[in-house]
This record gives structure tokens, sequence and C-alpha cells, in this order.
């Protein structure tokens, strides 16, 4: 794994960790798989997927009932982020507070990395 033994890769605020639950809950899903890919206008974006199981590399954040798991080649990329669950007037969907992100598009899914 990677990261800092004893400390996890991501932190889950309350509201992304009760809308992650009930997601899993709802549609019967073990968690929900992040990590990132190539392509968008700055580089970069991440991807999310619902999961039945999880894969043995996985590094696995639970929390108040949410599950979620770093797919291994994303977890340099995440580690130290904040995962969230916002809510507005026009969108609701989950946001990345990434300290590892050098520049976003406008948008907030296209993401750049140091050297990348």
């Amino acid at each position: 794994m990677f990261g800092i033994p004893g400390k996890q890769a991501v932190t889950i605020t309350p509201a992304a960790a009760a809308q992650i639950a009930r997601l899993m809950k709802k549609d019967g899903h073990s968690g929900l798989r992040i990590g990132v890919k190539k392509g968008g206008c700055a580089g970069m974006e991440y991807t999310m997927d619902y999961v039945t199981e999880t894969d043995p590399l996985d590094e696995v954040v639970e929390q108040d009932g949410a599950r979620v798991m770093i797919a291994p080649m994303a977890q340099m990329f995440l580690f130290g982020t904040e995962i969230d669950y916002e809510v507005s007037l026009l969108e609701a969907g989950f946001k990345f507070n990434n300290p590892n992100v050098t520049e976003a598009c406008g948008c907030g899914e296209s993401i750049k990395f140091d050297g990348m």
C-alpha cells in the first residue's frame, strides 16, 4: 500500500459517507471504487464505479457504513484527498478536495498532477 502506515489514503465527510452508504444499501453494492485515468481537458479525470467485490490490491477506507476502495494505480494521486458530497440548487454530486492537484478545468472533473 502507498502512504503513511496507520493513515487512510482518503477521508470521507459525513455527507459523502451517508450518500455512499445509502447507494450501497439501495443497489446492493459492496462499495465505491475510485481511480484516475488519462483524459479530460486537463489530462486526467477521476473514475467512480460501484462494485460488488473488493480487489485485493485496493486500499479500503470504511466510515459510517460507507466503503471506498482506492484502485492501486490511483493511490499515489489520491493520498490526502477529502471526498465530499454537495447539494446545490442546480446539482448534487461528489467533490474531491485533492491537495495533489496542480490544475483543474472549469467543470472540476478534469485534473492535472505535477509531472503529468
